[in-house]
């Protein structure tokens, strides 16, 4: 009997998921004789029964695309679904419904692409007896258990790209210049970005800042005759004592506040102390988009591999990683409610430190 296995991407989008879509569909069909079901928009085409079957020429030639041809949805959680009624909108458990069309569908396991949240989703499923293997994805690299994450690589390129241009418009109008990247709650992207641009100042959230550091900073490098700063915020970055930045809320989330505009917090508080001319740059979703690197390309394609892999060896209810040098998989339990954050004493910090980057502390 032909085994069936499905797929989705759920959460934020990232360059990269086009090729694990690509690498699960093609490995499962080629090596294993697999069908392979790709579900429409994450968990949102589980709950309403929209779904494609994939093949290897209807995934000839995405591997360098960004975004994902499947669709992907942050506010479809079936445990949590929102649902609009004439009180103005309730949530409700369609988990069930989700299970209904796995079996009716013959699915012998499910592979979700996505970070924790989809992880997390994904292991609830498996204790409703889905056979789940995750594969992670972001380009917060906060998914904790794997090393890093495909769609990473890519922004932390955009972002190193951004704060290279922001250098000589900076210099030529002797402006402090900070730039807001993503990140949520880990400041992988901020601080990475920031070492690889030449950040003066890098603010992330496991560093709490104060402002008179980052006044000390930018006033320092004055007397020292440099006529610009760069400054690297990531978007969940607090101050020492105070809370973060919040934009938005999206009622239909289960997770509905979104972080943002920390960079124009400091960027008033900074211009009224020091006098000195200070523009924002909030990065946003173009770090989320365009082709994919090389090394997300093969990343992906790797977890791909990978995930089919362990579909076939029957070890499901993991998830896929990148240990060192190696892809192995850890139980995907082990994942849900953690973050893998930056810590404040790492080598990367302190490697920082040395060059003489400031993290506002």
């Amino acid at each position: 009997m032909t085994a069936t296995i499905g797929i989705l991407t759920g959460g934020g989008d990232c360059p990269g998921l086009n090729a694990v879509i690509r690498g699960v569909t093609k490995s499962a069909i080629r090596k294993y004789g697999m069908k392979v079901v790709g579900f429409c928009d994450g968990f949102q085409g589980m709950i309403e029964g929209n779904y494609i079957y994939l093949t290897e020429e209807g995934v000839s030639g995405i591997l360098t695309e960004g975004g994902t041809i499947l669709g992907t949805s942050n506010v479809a959680d079936p445990f949590n679904y929102y649902v609009e009624d004439e009180n103005g909108g309730s949530r409700k458990d369609l988990s069930g419904t989700c299970m209904q069309l796995y079996e009716e569908l013959g699915l012998t396991a499910l592979i979700c692409v996505g970070g924790d949240g989809t992880m997390a989703i994904g292991a609830r499923l498996s204790a409703l007896g889905a056979n789940v293997v995750g594969v992670p994805k972001t380009i917060d690299k906060d998914v904790f258990g794997t090393d890093t994450t495909f769609g990473f690589d890519s922004a932390r390129a955009t972002a190193t790209e951004a704060i290279d241009k922001l250098h000589t418009t900076a210099d030529a109008h002797q402006r402090v210049m900070i730039v807001e990247v993503m990140g949520r709650n880990a400041g992988w992207l901020a601080l990475e970005s920031g070492i690889a641009g030449g950040g003066d100042i890098i603010i992330i959230p496991e560093i709490p800042y104060r402002m008179e550091k980052i006044v000390e900073a930018v006033n320092g490098r004055i007397k020292r005759g440099r006529r610009f700063s760069i400054v690297v915020v990531a978007e969940g970055a607090a101050p020492e004592g105070g809370d973060k930045v919040y934009k938005k809320e999206v009622k239909k989330s289960h997770d509905p506040m979104r972080l943002g505009g920390v960079g124009h917090v400091i960027g008033r508080e900074l211009e009224e102390l020091t006098g000195i001319e200070c523009r924002v740059a909030v990065l946003g979703h173009v770090q989320r988009g365009g082709t994919p690197t090389p090394l997300d390309r093969l990343l992906a394609t790797e977890f791909a591999v990978k995930a089919v892999e362990l579909i076939n060896e029957k070890r499901f209810n993991r998830m896929v990683a990148l240990q060192g040098s190696r892809i192995a998989s850890v139980e995907i339990e082990k994942v849900m409610g953690k973050q893998r954050t930056v810590p404040p004493d790492s080598d990367l910090v302190s490697f920082a430190r040395a060059i003489g980057t400031s993290f506002g502390d």
